[in-house]
């Protein structure tokens, strides 16, 4: 069983950016759709975005919509996750997987988000 791996995390300042990326297997990267979701301490798991393998087609929940991209990178079995615009509340661990939720699976240890001045 495969698991996915999260990199890219760290301390941001209100309004900064970054960029977490998520190597996956090839099989994975190339028929399955890859999603992100984020939990934070005493928080339920949200979805927060996702991408299909078939035709590149993209979700976002409302919270992150213009501010998060998500893309693929063809050749790195990577999907990254570009996040502008920062908030407190995106504070979180954030998980790549395979799905786009509610349910997910194969999701790696995560990489932790801190958006604080």
């Amino acid at each position: 069983q495969v698991q996915l791996v999260e990199s890219g995390g760290g301390l941001v300042q209100p309004g900064g950016s970054l960029t977490l990326s998520c190597v996956t297997s090839e099989f994975a990267f190339n028929y399955q759709v890859i999603g992100w979701f984020r939990q934070a301490p005493g928080k339920e798991r949200e979805g927060i975005s996702c991408i299909h393998s078939h035709d590149g087609s993209t979700w976002y929940t409302n919270s992150v919509k213009g501010r998060f991209t998500i893309s693929r990178v063809s050749g790195k079995n990577t999907v990254r996750l570009q996040m502008n615009s920062l908030e407190p509340e995106d504070t979180a661990m954030y998980y790549c997987a395979i799905g786009c939720g509610p349910e997910y699976k194969n999701w790696g240890r995560g990489t932790q988000v801190t958006v604080s001045s």
